[in-house]
């Protein structure tokens, strides 16, 4: 299952790579691509098969996937609980404010820290969360304005926004049916709406949700975003899931 994901996010890579971005675009990172070891790495590991909920995040951030390879991924909890290393290289044309240095970057991600956070607090082992769940961003793509300034798809003209997201759609409709998820939990809303209508659109039947994203830019998320998480995944039965995990014969 996890060279069939492999298999389709080189795809998308492959149809990104055609793309062309204007302003406010100035510079276009791809951890897929420059840190392909330590991506790869953390799909063979925890990409089963068998899992029935896919967390779905909307693209890298700077100081997470950015710098490690990983989805929300904040380099200590990538290191020291999903036991994920290697080298990082780095893009072609990189921000002088937004080095990427890998795992010898020093600034925490909050949202990553708060995600992975959550879970290693709930679930112990990251085997026992993965053994029903997998986490992913919709598009690979980190994207930044001449100042450094982090832009998310939406903030991208409309002809290049609709350009990106139709095939990032695409490739998340066939991961869903290749990997067999029966839900799909969107992590912030653009996540999660984009999710719903791109399944719904090709027919996929699958349930889409959605939980809160940890950013600090979100004041909710600040006054307590685990408590938030928590009654969410338990409102839709996935807290009660990952508790009753037992370890592995």
């Amino acid at each position: 299952m996890s060279a069939r994901f492999l298999e389709i996010e080189l795809r998308l890579n492959d149809g990104l790579g055609r793309l062309e971005f204007g302003p406010p675009v100035r510079y276009m990172y791809n951890p897929v691509e420059y840190a392909w070891e330590t991506h790869s790495a953390f799909v063979r590991r925890y990409c089963l098969g068998g899992q029935r909920i896919l967390f779905l995040g909307m693209n890298p951030g700077p100081f997470g996937m950015a710098q490690t390879g990983v989805p929300f991924g904040e380099v200590n909890a990538v290191r020291d609980w999903l036991g994920i290393t290697g080298e990082v290289g780095r893009p072609a044309d990189e921000h002088p404010k937004r080095p990427i240095t890998g795992f010898a970057s020093t600034r925490s991600e909050v949202s990553g820290a708060r995600f992975w956070g959550f879970f290693r607090q709930l679930c112990g082992e990251p085997e026992h969360f993965f053994r029903h769940c997998f986490v992913h961003n919709l598009c690979p793509l980190m994207f930044m304005a001449e100042s450094g300034k982090n832009l998310t798809p939406p903030e991208l003209s409309a002809a290049e926004r609709d350009a990106l997201l139709a095939l990032c759609d695409g490739a998340l409709c066939q991961a869903v049916e290749a990997l067999g998820f029966s839900m799909v939990i969107g992590v912030g809303r653009v996540a999660e709406q984009r999710a719903r209508r791109a399944l719904s659109a090709a027919g996929i039947n699958v349930r889409v949700e959605g939980i809160m994203h940890p950013s600090p830019r979100n004041p909710q998320a600040n006054k307590g975003w685990a408590e938030v998480a928590t009654a969410k995944l338990e409102e839709l039965g996935v807290l009660a899931l990952l508790r009753n995990q037992l370890p592995s014969a």
